[in-house]
């Protein structure tokens, strides 16, 4: 195969990308309000997903935390709301998420496997109810209110987030870190031999997806009138973008952006449709998505995509 061949099977991926941010940045110019208000979710949902996948991945240790990072960038929005323009909250916001991950991966990753899960998962509880304590005790209050923005600019602003995350998500896992963050899954001790900082490596990249978590919560509370504890660390964000991980697909970087999606339209449907049993029936989905997908659709889809190229070679 040639040189500008193999350039162009590189970038047809990328390309993609663009098309479809470019689609989504001109959407609200015909869509229906319906339409940007669902894919406020979609796009939320997105981000939260392939930024766990950034770090949970290659490396294959499940944090249950986005709910803490994604919580303290809502609990920005609503604390700085009425003192700073929308574009600092957004930065402060994964800032403030960034350091709480540094802080938390500094003392936690070197705990594996069920150890570093259960911490995290304890993290969202612990930074809940100590805001909970808080704000009763100090404030006299449960909650906040929050500055409003239009849903139009909240969906430009998730759209900016996301781009963002994308071409820095695709530069790390082709530098060095990505390597090393592959090393690490495969193999921590061996990754640890070879020189590599594997805990340096690990904290820095946690810290690195906590950041969109962050902005992408600061940006979301700006969609609900009023916030308190329990709806901005609210569990279901911690377990949505592991089944969105899981079902998409980590091995592709696509696959968590196909399983938000599918995900988040189910949802959708599923709570119209079944209120009660929603809950359920994504923990079926998760259950099947690891018994017969253990690649996720992403998998499936490379599956087929070279059991067709192999076709076409015979063919040939």
């Amino acid at each position: 195969m040639s040189t500008t061949g193999l350039n162009l099977k590189k970038l047809w991926v990328p390309g993609i990308y663009v098309i479809i941010l470019v689609f989504l940045a001109t959407l609200p110019m015909f869509g229906s309000a319906y339409s940007i208000i669902f894919l406020i979710s979609i796009l939320m949902y997105v981000i939260l997903a392939v930024s766990w996948t950034v770090f949970s991945g290659p490396t294959g240790y499940i944090s249950l935390a986005p709910a803490a990072f994604f919580g303290v960038g809502i609990y920005t929005s609503a604390t700085l709301g009425n003192d700073l323009p929308f574009t600092a909250l957004i930065i402060i916001g994964g800032l403030i998420s960034t350091a709480l991950a540094l802080l938390v991966g500094a003392l936690t990753l070197r705990l594996r496997g069920i150890y570093f899960a259960i911490f995290t998962f304890g993290l969202v509880e612990l930074i809940k109810h100590t805001l909970l304590w808080y704000e009763v005790k100090f404030t006299g209050t449960r909650g906040r209110f929050v500055v409003v923005i239009d849903n139009e600019t909240i969906y430009y602003a998730l759209l900016i987030v996301l781009a963002v995350l994308l071409i820095t998500a695709f530069i790390i896992r082709r530098s060095k870190y990505g390597l090393a963050l592959q090393s690490i899954g495969e193999y921590e001790e061996a990754a640890s031999h070879m020189g590599i900082n594997v805990t340096l490596v690990k904290v820095l990249v946690f810290g690195f997806s906590a950041f969109f978590m962050g902005a992408a919560g600061a940006i979301m509370a700006t969609r609900w009138t009023y916030v308190d504890p329990y709806i901005a660390f609210y569990l279901l964000f911690s377990f949505m973008p592991v089944l969105m991980g899981i079902l998409g697909g980590m091995g592709q970087f696509y696959g968590p952006i196909i399983g938000a999606v599918m995900v988040t339209y189910l949802e959708e449907l599923l709570l119209t449709k079944f209120p009660y049993y929603y809950m359920l029936i994504f923990g079926v989905i998760l259950v099947v998505a690891i018994l017969y997908l253990p690649q996720g659709l992403a998998g499936l889809i490379e599956k087929m995509r070279r059991r067709y190229l192999g076709g076409e070679r015979a063919r040939t």
